[in-house]
């Protein structure tokens, strides 16, 4: 891992003015910000660890803990609230067995809310990995998310 840092810390020319950027890189490394990368990148860049938390903590991009190979969030604005997101929320939580803010046990799915992606007209959106799906219903979500890799059981497989 030390070496990892370096690496990125290199690709910066270790320039403390591009403390955001190297963070992005360590996440997308290693999936979230681990403890001992946030104290090589303070010692590299001779920034306080205190400082390197408050950047890491500020913006909700960056996470502390673990993420799931699958990062899946639900727009819960106006538009998509009226369109049924409470209810895709509802539904992914008993899928992944996790409430928004929380990873599964496996590591295989991140989920969180958010209070608008600025989709409006394809509410209610599921963001997945990055890609927004747009207008999107319990059925379409189970598509995705078995295309994902989860094991999903429709209504019928259950009777």
């Amino acid at each position: 891992m030390e070496d990892k840092v370096k690496e990125i810390i290199s690709r910066y020319d270790s320039d403390k003015a591009f403390l955001v950027p190297i963070l992005q890189d360590v996440q997308k490394e290693f999936n979230y910000l681990p403890n001992n990368a946030l104290y090589r990148v303070s010692n590299l860049l001779d920034v306080p660890i205190s400082q390197i938390y408050e950047v890491a903590t500020f913006y909700k991009a960056f996470s502390l803990t673990p993420r799931g190979e699958h990062q899946l969030t639900v727009c819960t604005g106006t538009a998509c609230h009226v369109r049924g997101a409470p209810v895709l929320t509802s539904h992914i939580e008993r899928i992944l067995e996790i409430k928004p803010g929380e990873t599964s046990k496996d590591l295989s799915f991140s989920f969180d809310t958010v209070g608008c992606v600025g989709a409006c007209a394809l509410g209610p959106v599921l963001e997945a990995d990055g890609e927004y799906h747009g207008k999107m219903t319990i059925a379409k979500s189970n598509k995705l998310l078995k295309k994902l890799g989860k094991k999903v059981m429709t209504d019928e497989e259950e009777d």
